[in-house]
């Protein structure tokens, strides 16, 4: 008996050892480590940023550090994110996810992601016709599903650029 009590006690001790190498390190309330890209582009690699806000499916909503570890989905719409100095940063996004670690890490990883200020209001306008004039003139249904697709991603953009 006294040698279980023994084994049982460096057991506990090892296991609190071991709890304490396993802890993550909690970062300040200030901190956050975002993330921002895209298969072709990186606009933000583990940066300290105050908030970001995100369209997400289940509606958009903002993160600031320390936010409840959470998984969704992009829509497209527009990334904001603000900068520690008090200055903000626009990006459209077509699509992705979006990760809030209990580290204060977050990753918003899109399909595509484009500086609002790099964007083409007329380019995308013309776009609009031309899926709305597709979207009246398709005869299958896989013509109208693609029409539809591209309309709803030209009116996001359109909505992006005129909007911010």
């Amino acid at each position: 008996m006294a040698g279980l009590m023994r084994s049982g006690m460096r057991v506990s001790a090892l296991a609190r050892q071991c709890s304490r190498i396993l802890i993550p390190q909690q970062r300040g309330y200030a901190d956050m480590a975002f993330t921002l890209a895209s298969p072709t582009d990186v606009y933000y690699a583990s940066a300290n940023v105050k908030q970001v806000d995100v369209p997400s499916f289940s509606g958009s909503f903002g993160i600031l550090p320390n936010h409840v570890p959470s998984l969704a989905v992009l829509k497209p719409g527009v990334v904001t994110v603000f900068e520690q100095d008090g200055s903000n940063k626009k990006f459209f996004v077509s699509s992705g996810s979006i990760s809030i670690n209990d580290d204060s890490s977050v990753q918003v990883l899109a399909e595509e992601a484009h500086p609002l200020d790099r964007l083409d209001a007329q380019a995308i306008r013309e776009g609009v016709t031309k899926a709305q004039h597709d979207l009246s003139a398709a005869s299958s249904d896989r013509a109208k599903a693609e029409a539809q697709i591209a309309l709803e991603c030209y009116e996001a953009l359109q909505k992006a650029v005129e909007g911010h």
